[in-house]
């Protein structure tokens, strides 16, 4: 068995470790299952969890494998992928048996299975009790193999789109903050494109959909069809001054100040969703940082989003809607993103550094593969 472990404190340090398991090794308790990872999505979002991971409990879902004389702030970066049950201690789930979730970036994953429904499972593990139950259910998926590109899509796209999702449900919610526009930040990013296309979707009046890029990815920004307009962060002056709602997807404290700044007044609501600038150490020191109005801003967190939606709504009904968005949303995904697989954990190193130092191409899925 390998893991790929990242140090809480700097993700840029990564190490592999070969903790010597086999699949005879895991002691599964009775109504236990061991499952083996076939394929995970890398993307910006992983790069959040590694992050923030100490203040929302990202690390705590995966405990790595450690040795005595380990550094205890090595961890494993949660992904999202697919799996075989490959050992079961329980009759409610058989050998073979596929599953959509929430795993390590390692060969297997054990799980204890409770309320286990035809549909679904949740990991009953003690240690993840208390964290956000989004993240702790795996949907049950048959033994049917499945169709591998579907699948590398689901995984890069589901949870960016869940994301996505809400807050399109979010700013509907609040009338869009009677603003003329949402003003979208890292538009090339996944859950920025997702937003664009459910706001796209609906039907009558809505503010203009603008995305603001770099340069260098402004053709792209344009190409996916979701925007009423893309702008370059190098030409923020012809922003149109009106009452506006942010969505911010970068964390770049100099981005998000100079377009506080530009508007001013007309920045009615910022909601600061994800890091694709995860190193703020240079920007939070630029002299546009000092422009962010806080009142106006605050952390989106979808999780919370779901919970109070599904117990509004129903969790029938609330599945049916999620599922209608990300089922348009992963067709039209299909006409610009492009799938790069990556075999194994051993080959990923070069594939991680890339996207933490924010040099890959937004076109591109990134799948690990085994």
């Amino acid at each position: 068995m390998s893991q790929f472990q990242t140090h809480k404190s700097d993700i840029t340090k990564t190490r592999l470790v070969a903790t010597g398991h086999t699949p005879a090794d895991f002691a599964l308790k009775e109504g236990d299952i061991l499952v083996a990872l076939e394929r995970f999505a890398f993307t910006a979002n992983n790069v959040t969890y590694g992050a923030i991971g100490e203040q929302i409990g990202y690390w705590q879902f995966f405990p790595p494998h450690l040795a005595k004389e380990d550094d205890e702030n090595w961890g494993l970066v949660p992904v999202w992928g697919f799996g075989e049950v490959v050992a079961t201690q329980t009759a409610d789930i058989e050998k073979g048996e596929r599953l959509y979730g929430y795993f390590p970036m390692a060969d297997y994953l054990q799980i204890t299975p409770v309320r286990v429904s035809p549909e679904r499972l949740v990991d009953g593990a003690a240690h993840r009790a208390k964290l956000p139950p989004v993240y702790n259910n795996y949907d049950r998926l048959g033994k049917d193999k499945g169709d591998a590109l579907a699948d590398s899509i689901r995984a890069l796209l589901n949870p960016l789109y869940g994301t996505s999702f809400c807050l399109c449900d979010a700013l509907q919610e609040k009338k869009y903050f009677d603003a003329a526009q949402v003003v979208i930040l890292s538009a090339s990013s996944k859950t920025a494109i997702g937003l664009a296309y459910g706001l796209a979707q609906i039907k009558g009046e809505r503010p203009a959909i603008i995305g603001l890029t770099s340069a260098g990815n402004l053709d792209f920004v344009t190409s996916t069809g979701v925007y009423d307009s893309a702008i370059g962060y190098n030409g923020l002056e012809s922003l149109p001054d009106k009452p506006s709602v942010l969505v911010d997807m970068s964390g770049n404290r100099a981005i998000i100040g100079a377009v506080h700044g530009r508007l001013g007044d007309n920045m009615r609501y910022c909601h600061n969703v994800g890091l694709t600038h995860w190193d703020d150490s240079k920007t939070k020191s630029d002299p546009n940082a000092v422009k962010i109005i806080r009142e106006r801003s605050a952390m989106f967190f979808a999780p919370s989003h779901i919970q109070r939606r599904a117990a509004e709504w129903g969790a029938v009904a609330f599945n049916e809607k999620i599922a209608e968005f990300l089922a348009g949303g992963m067709a039209h995904a299909r006409e610009w993103m492009q799938v790069k697989e990556i075999d194994t954990l051993q080959s990923f190193q070069p594939t991680y550094d890339a996207v933490i130092a924010g040099s890959m191409t937004p076109r591109e899925g990134l799948i690990v593969k085994f």
